[in-house]
């Protein structure tokens, strides 16, 4: 016993501070009790609601339907290099219907398209509800010259005049339905910048065009005569000039330059795909106005 006395024996000064002490640790605890739920709504304000956390998925599924290339109706015999790119085709593909049709031959069917370019069951399922024959096709009634297959852009459409896409104007481009003022000009204001379409599928490239109208401005519009690029050397291009191209931003054009300075230049067009935010879905676009010295 007279142990214990003679730790539990304090002075004056020292039972003052465990006094203190402890009125300080009822008064936290106190606090707690009081203000906790002030301090669980303020927390709770910061989560989104259930209608913002709609919206947020909205637009983030609409980045990524933009994002998604769009194909269109197309005539399989005249399928560039490019085309063939972005259906997926190897280039032993495109090379065997380009050989093919070397000759002045067409493929008319699906099964012939197949037969002779050897494209896989599971990409050709894929394509084939593209692809868009002449109509003497399905009635079996031969063309009377070859003059139809000049241009997949110049096919023949009954009752349809096709005009140059580089060339309509802000009016004639409002006859489309779904294009009014806003869409007219940023179509023009985007052909600028592109220096003239390249490809009709550019046009889906247009921020706000919807599909649907993308397709029917290609019924009255296409690239009738393709504009002259001054294309840019991949690797001699500043980071300026190659963030002048519509599909590359800034920032991206800088660590293309860096990159490019770390490895000794670019070999190929597909090491940009391993460039940190480089658009993947765009490198095509962009090869068209990029080349690479040997």
């Amino acid at each position: 016993m007279k142990f214990l006395k003679s730790h539990l024996r304090f002075n004056k000064q020292e039972r003052s501070g465990i006094f203190f002490l402890l009125f300080l640790l009822i008064g936290v605890q106190i606090g707690y009790f009081v203000f906790r739920d002030y301090l669980y709504v303020g927390s709770k304000s910061m989560l989104p609601d259930t209608e913002t956390q709609q919206k947020i998925d909205l637009l983030r599924e609409n980045v990524l339907q933009k994002d998604t290339v769009q194909i269109y109706p197309f005539n399989p015999n005249f399928i560039t290099d490019y085309k063939g790119y972005t259906l997926g085709l190897s280039v032993e593909e495109i090379d065997r219907l380009h050989a093919f049709r070397a000759d002045n031959k067409f493929v008319n069917t699906t099964a012939e398209f197949q037969q002779v370019t050897k494209v896989s069951d599971s990409l050709l399922s894929m394509i084939s509800p593209y692809f868009k024959f002449p109509e003497w096709v399905s009635t079996k009634a031969k063309p009377k010259g070859a003059s139809i297959y000049k241009s997949s852009s110049n096919e023949v459409r009954a009752g349809i005049a096709i005009s140059d896409l580089n060339a309509a104007t802000e009016a004639e481009l409002k006859s489309i339905n779904g294009i009014g003022d806003k869409l007219a000009a940023r179509i023009i204001k985007f052909r600028d910048r592109l220096g003239g379409f390249l490809l009709d599928d550019q046009l889906s490239d247009v921020y706000g065009l919807k599909p649907e109208v993308v397709e029917r401005t290609l019924k009255r519009f296409r690239v009738l005569k393709i504009p002259e690029i001054e294309k840019m050397d991949i690797n001699t291009a500043t980071a300026e000039e190659l963030a002048q191209l519509v599909y590359i931003q800034k920032k991206v054009a800088y660590d293309i330059v860096a990159y490019r300075e770390r490895n000794g230049g670019i070999a190929s067009f597909d090491e940009l795909l391993e460039i940190d935010g480089f658009p993947a879905d765009r490198i095509n676009r962009i090869a068209l106005y990029l080349f690479k010295k040997n």
